[in-house]
């Protein structure tokens, strides 16, 4: 904010920019004269005094929340939902828990977003008068700096969620000394914070384990020395990284379990270690390879980055990206089950297999020594040969690079427990889920799906029976080719 005497127009004018640079009208200039500056051209407007808010202070903003207070300076509308990093939680009897907290120094989890709220206000007023908080929502407020969040939070000596999103706030320069001990969840998504700047605030949080910062123009990374040691989930989403290769530095975060990429824009990564360092990948599943070497790594979100659109089929990327990263237990938000994890690591281990052998790879383990390059573009193979046994010549199929073909293919099914039902000729889609598959058998056996159980034998191994045990997912999932044979039992 800007005060100036405005020459051109009688009496005191104050200069804002706006969250919302729709609002404004220019960047600070004014009839050739620059008075202050704007992040966005158009973010800047000129305010009587009178217009502005100025904010309140924390006690008066719960007070006027929870209908405590019969004099409101500020009107603060009922919230419909609680927003911390991406997680929204609905306020259900929103009624019901104003009056069941009608006393302050009970209340645990305290929500005053859009309340104006700006500082403290007294010194130590709100431990004396709020000694039970446990979680903060201050998001969409007025809070100008790092040092009036302290202010507030510091007298909170339990606090264990802050949400601060959507506070333009001026964060230090140098490192501070108030310590949240207890804290474990904090959000700080538009707040325009800096990766060093949260380094630098990141010795007051010991305990933290969820951090978001998504949507900040964090362009750099800098690696954590002796900070956010305890951090579980790390929200870069919306950022648009430089260098890909600065994500190493997340490897210095040895308790990490959940990384959020979404909208990073990142191509490409790596991780250096004293295997595998030194061969160039012209294809970007180098940066999956490179987050295996996480071992703490459970969830992944890295929607809309080019590597999700590098293949046509979404499926194909998911069951990839699967086989790579064996801690993996949930992508993009969506849980995957074990018999998905084996569905996709036995694929990988067919799609591959020749590439395997021609690289040196041999099913006899005295002979079996593929070439450093096969190794370090596929550094989970060897381990997927001894976890299912090496590929056998019989099942291995010509690579086809990365797509799945929609096509026929036709298959003999048999019902091996019933000797007087002939084998039928079928010709399915390889798109065709197991569930319709079953419904198909359903017209033709007259049994009910739900009482079937499928699965398939490949022409080229006699013998090997594998159980068709996903009803959603396709036949493709389970790499079934034509003359192979469905088997049906009841």
């Amino acid at each position: 904010m800007y005060t100036h005497n405005e020459s051109s127009v009688l009496g005191l004018w104050l200069g804002v920019e706006w969250d919302n640079p729709q609002r404004g009208k220019h960047n600070g200039n004014h009839e050739g004269i620059q008075y202050f500056k704007c992040s966005h051209p158009t973010g800047g407007s000129f305010i009587r005094p009178n217009k502005a808010n100025f904010g309140v202070d924390f006690l008066t903003a719960v007070k006027n929340r929870y209908g405590l207070n019969d004099e409101q300076d500020v009107e603060c509308e009922k919230e419909n939902a609680l927003v911390i990093g991406k997680k929204t939680v609905e306020l259900v009897g929103f009624d019901s828990i104003i009056e069941q907290q009608s006393q302050l120094n009970k209340l645990v989890d305290i929500s005053v977003s859009e309340c104006a709220v700006s500082h403290a206000g007294q010194k130590e007023e709100i431990s004396r008068t709020c000694p039970n908080i446990r979680s903060i929502n201050l998001s969409k407020n007025l809070l100008p700096s790092w040092e009036k969040v302290t202010d507030i939070a510091c007298q909170v000596q339990n606090l264990q969620s802050l949400d601060l999103s959507e506070n333009k706030m001026k964060f230090p320069s140098a490192s501070i000394t108030c310590t949240l001990s207890k804290l474990r969840v904090l959000a700080l998504n538009r707040t325009g914070v800096t990766w060093a700047e949260v380094l630098l605030c990141a010795p007051g949080w010991p305990a933290l384990e969820e951090l978001y910062l998504a949507s900040n123009d964090i362009t750099v990374l800098e690696r954590p020395i002796n900070v956010l040691q305890t951090l579980k989930l790390l929200d870069l989403s919306n950022n648009q990284l430089i260098d890909g290769s600065q994500l190493q530095l997340i490897a210095y975060l040895p308790r990490l379990e959940q990384l959020i990429l979404s909208n990073t824009g990142i191509s490409s990564i790596h991780f250096p270690d004293v295997f595998c360092n030194s061969f160039p990948f012209s294809f970007q599943w180098s940066f999956i390879n490179e987050l295996d070497k996480l071992q703490c790594l459970q969830s992944l979100h890295c929607q809309n980055n080019p590597l999700m659109v590098t293949e046509k089929n979404p499926e194909t990327v998911r069951q990839l990206i699967i086989a790579k990263i064996g801690q993996l237990k949930v992508l993009n938000k969506s849980e995957i089950f074990p018999d998905e994890r084996k569905g996709a690591e036995l694929d990988y281990r067919k799609v591959f297999g020749n590439d395997w052998i021609m690289a040196g790879g041999n099913q006899n383990p005295d002979k079996n020594r593929p070439n450093e390059e096969f190794l370090a573009a596929h550094p989970r193979y060897q381990l997927l040969c001894l976890k299912y046994g090496a590929p056998e010549e019989g099942e291995l199929k010509r690579q086809q690079p990365f797509i799945l073909k929609n096509q026929l293919l036709t298959l003999t099914i048999k019902c091996p427990d019933k000797p007087d039902q002939k084998p039928i000729e079928k010709k399915l889609p390889d798109s065709m889920t197991i569930q319709k598959v079953k419904g198909l058998l359903y017209r033709l056996l007259k049994i009910p799906g739900s009482e079937l159980k499928l699965s398939y034998e490949s022409s080229k191994m006699e013998g090997k029976e594998i159980e068709l045990e996903n009803d959603l997912k396709p036949l493709q999932f389970y790499s079934i080719e034509n003359g192979d044979s469905v088997l049906v039992r009841w």
